[in-house]
């Protein structure tokens, strides 16, 4: 490779050792540890090895433990998943059971899941919530975070909703973590308290991760978020859940239909 560096050189010996040798998860060696088995500067080593955490092959913390990193599983999220999910609010609870989100988005049923966790809590709401909602800032709400895994040592998946403790108040069940993971989702726990959802609005932005956001969804350098704020709309007008969705951009692509009208 006349033209290339050592720290690519070395990149490349390195990744090719990966495919061949190495499982998802396995401790990969340290930055030391390669400099001397290749003969290489250290800083060679620590270049190699950034080279393939952006390349999302290695993952881990500068300075900590360096694995072989868990792929994550590749997702296309729809427009048209909606009207699926709001079919199966009508479905009985075994047919609700059986599909939901992992399965329309990632083609993974919930069931194998390594992790699948619900956490629950009331709190006044943040000024953007409230905004969204129709709610004074500090209002109470229903905060529903939910964090699915699915593999050991991959990456977390997550989101944050958010509904008026007034209206979530109408079923109590809805604070009740032992019932989670909720068959046929927000739309369902919804239609609980007397609200069929007639309009969904996705506001689609992007910004590079936080640091915590690095960490537990598992996104290599240089990789930015794409975050959508899902927000359910009663067919009387009023919205009444806001999501939010943070979708690493190395893992998930967006297909939006739009039907259009002919004109006769």
């Amino acid at each position: 490779m006349p033209n290339t560096s050592k720290y690519e050189q070395l990149a490349e010996e390195l990744a090719r050792r990966i495919e061949e040798e190495y499982e998802p998860g396995d401790r990969f060696p340290t930055v030391v540890e390669l400099a001397k088995a290749h003969q290489v500067a250290p800083n060679t080593a620590s270049r190699a090895v950034q080279v393939l955490k952006e390349r999302g092959l290695l993952a881990g913390k500068s300075g900590g433990t360096t694995r072989v990193r868990v792929q994550p599983i590749q997702q296309i999220r729809r427009n048209t998943r909606y009207q699926a999910e709001k079919d199966m609010v009508l479905q009985p609870e075994d047919a609700r059971r059986s599909t939901g989100v992992a399965e329309l988005d990632q083609g993974v049923s919930v069931s194998t899941m390594h992790e699948n966790h619900v956490q629950l809590d009331v709190v006044p709401a943040s000024a953007d919530v409230a905004e969204a909602l129709g709610l004074e800032p500090g209002e109470l709400v229903l905060r529903r975070i939910g964090t699915r895994r699915h593999r050991r040592g991959a990456g977390v998946g997550r989101s944050v909703s958010y509904m008026a403790h007034d209206l979530a108040s109408r079923n109590p069940d809805l604070f009740d973590t032992s019932r989670e993971p909720w068959p046929g989702g927000s739309l369902h726990q919804l239609h609980t308290v007397g609200v069929e959802v007639g309009r969904i609005e996705d506001r689609v932005t992007a910004s590079m991760p936080t640091p915590e956001e690095m960490d537990e969804q598992d996104i290599p350098p240089g990789v930015p978020v794409i975050r959508v704020r899902k927000i359910s709309y009663s067919v009387t007008g009023p919205p009444v859940e806001v999501t939010d969705i943070p979708l690493p951009a190395d893992r998930v692509e967006l297909r939006y239909e739009t039907p259009l009208e002919p004109w006769s």
